[in-house]
């Protein structure tokens, strides 16, 4: 079963690592939109309208590992942290891609935006954003 961290140390194992990726598999809207971790690899799992698991998200990972990794002999080894906006998708994605042979996949369960609030609102009890950790908007 995949290891789970919050966002907090998550930025400590990219800090500490070289062996390791970022993946935010929100949808392009909310990469683009919202906001993303700085030095992220954008792979969506799922996209509106519809919001099914993409087919080709396996393969659209083994080809950013691929280029982020050239030289490595065991892409399945890679560290791969994934994000989404609250946790639920990237702990999908770590499921796929472990069910694929991937060793090391490890969700951000705190995701990008965090939990709601008891108004509704993200950004206010956790996540990356609330964390203040390095990210960038489009």
């Amino acid at each position: 079963m995949f290891e789970e961290v919050s966002s907090p140390e998550a930025h400590n194992i990219l800090q500490k690592s070289i062996d390791v990726v970022l993946i935010d598999v929100r949808s392009s809207m909310e990469y683009e939109y919202v906001g993303h971790p700085v030095g992220s690899i954008h792979i969506p799992i799922k996209e509106p309208p519809g919001w099914e698991i993409l087919p080709n998200f396996i393969d659209n990972v083994k080809s950013e590992l691929m280029k982020k990794f050239p030289d490595t002999n065991d892409l399945f080894s890679i560290q791969i942290l994934l994000m989404c906006r609250s946790g639920r998708r990237s702990g999908e994605a770590a499921l796929l891609l472990e069910s694929e042979g991937y060793k090391n996949t490890i969700n951000i369960v705190d995701g990008f935006e965090g939990d709601k609030d008891m108004n509704g609102h993200r950004s206010v009890i956790n996540g990356w954003r609330f964390h203040d950790l390095p990210w960038e908007q489009n």
